[in-house]
């Protein structure tokens, strides 16, 4: 009786917990025509999800390209032409060229003799063993030794020097090496954009060989003597540094155009601008270098004011003067201008605090007709184009007209 109670007892909560749980399902399931929009519908569970995908997206393969052909440049018979011209000129003229070695005395602060060494170039002349350097190279040197491309060191004596055109002769025993002399070229019939090699012992780097091209002609540059030019000097590109100076500046034919001389540089090295005194001065220079030691220069004999530099000052102290042009302020006691009746200053006048000027002299204004503006043109022009003994035309203005006066010219002193 009491087992049938029990019984009676589960199955009714059996039958209650079945009901709920029918109730629960019925209004948990959402009507059939609603279609849910906020959340997707989820696979079976009994399917295997796949792995997630990677944010990043995987680059494409990159097929293997093949690499471009190495380019072989053809022979170029030019270029092959002018390599060989110049391996010819050096070989054809490195034996003229020497390292010149030259001692200095200079004193410390006890005046005791301190020896110093200094090097320049130079190139064998002629078979009697003449060298032609530089003259700042050898400019109060009290010991010099010549080097040969072959290491042979000779003792060598100045036998003349022209500080005006910088140029030195110097002389070694021809009997002591065998000199193989250069080939002396023209500088007239040079041109801008010729190639040029020079040959020197920059840095003491003996036989250097340098290449470049004229850059230009014509050029103005300063002389070793104090307020004096050089006259159509030769602009190159070929690299030239200390120690290059004396050393021949060559055409590729072997001959010598050119004397290296000066760079213009912000730190004495090569800047691409050197300079070479030109083969004609070399040409009239050396051979009264070697007959007499000294250059005859051409002298006129007067004091001149450059009026390109002065004429503005002097209008507005009251002168009537041109633009260009050379004032004679002196004309030197007994001197080519005086006899030939040149005309110096006639009154004294003050030029702000710079001093005291004579002033209403002749005015230079042409040498032969060649037009003179300024005293670098007045300087080369003599240098370059006159001789001691010939007559010079002056063209002058005087009290405002103009006259040409012949002037047989002297040596300066």
């Amino acid at each position: 009786m009491r087992t049938k109670a029990l019984m009676s007892i589960m199955v009714l909560l059996l039958a209650t917990s079945l009901g709920c749980l029918a109730w629960e399902s019925a209004t948990s399931t959402p009507p059939a025509a609603a279609t849910p929009t906020a959340m997707p519908s989820l696979p079976p569970a009994t399917a295997t999800l796949a792995p997630p995908v990677p944010s990043v997206a995987t680059p494409a393969t990159t097929p293997a390209t093949t690499p471009p052909p190495v380019v072989t440049l053809e022979p170029n018979a030019a270029v092959a032409a002018l390599q060989a011209q110049i391996e010819a000129v050096y070989q054809a003229t490195s034996e003229s060229v020497v390292n010149i070695v030259v001692t200095t005395l200079t004193y410390d602060f006890f005046m005791n003799a301190v020896p110093q060494e200094g090097t320049g170039s130079g190139f064998v002349y002629d078979a009697d063993g003449h060298i032609v350097t530089n003259y700042h190279v050898i400019e109060g040197v009290t010991d010099i030794q010549v080097i040969f491309s072959d290491g042979k060191m000779l003792p060598a004596t100045v036998v003349g020097s022209d500080p005006t055109n910088d140029l030195a002769v110097l002389k070694v025993d021809p009997a002591a090496h065998a000199l193989q002399p250069v080939v002396l070229g023209h500088s007239d019939t040079l041109r801008v954009g010729q190639f040029v090699v020079a040959i020197g012992n920059p840095f003491g780097l003996e036989q250097t060989l340098t290449f470049g091209v004229i850059s230009s002609l014509g050029r103005v540059i300063e002389s070793p003597e104090y307020n004096r030019f050089i006259g159509e000097a030769i602009q190159t590109d070929a690299a030239i540094n200390p120690g290059n100076s004396g050393g021949p500046l060559l055409d590729l034919e072997g001959r010598v155009i050119g004397v290296n001389a000066q760079i213009v540089s912000p730190s004495r090295a090569n800047a691409g601008i050197g300079f070479a005194i030109p083969a004609n001065t070399v040409q009239r220079v050396v051979p009264e270098l070697i007959a007499n030691g000294r250059y005859p220069h051409p002298w006129l004999g007067v004091n001149v004011l450059d009026l390109s530099r002065w004429a503005e000052m002097l209008r507005g102290a009251g002168v009537d003067v041109p633009d260009t042009g050379l004032m004679i302020l002196e004309v030197v006691e007994d001197s080519p201008a005086a006899k030939g009746g040149l005309r110096g200053g006639q009154r004294l006048i003050t030029l702000g605090n710079v001093g005291r000027f004579p002033v209403d002299g002749d005015i230079i204004t042409a040498l032969n007709g060649t037009p003179v503006t300024s005293f670098s043109d007045f300087s080369i022009y003599l240098e370059l184009h006159t001789r001691v003994g010939e007559t010079l035309a002056v063209t002058v203005l005087r009290d405002g007209q103009e006259q040409v006066i012949p002037v047989v010219l002297g040596e300066r002193p």
